[in-house]
């Protein structure tokens, strides 16, 4: 169970680091990276779907 968390957590990091370092708007920042951090496992599930993706994305 404690390395189901662990992989969570990794991929919670590596999609704020996404969404940061993406060239969306700080709002849309701000309210992904919320998502990711109150729901971890359904906001991951809704960003790799959704989310904005690396610098070149416009969402």
């Amino acid at each position: 169970m404690r390395i189901l968390g662990l992989i969570v957590f990794l991929l919670d990091l590596y999609a704020i680091y996404n969404v940061i370092t993406s060239s969306t708007s700080t709002g849309k920042k701000v309210i992904w990276t919320l998502a990711i951090l109150i729901l971890p496992v359904l906001g991951l599930i809704v960003w790799f779907f959704m989310g904005p993706r690396g610098r070149g994305a416009k969402v």
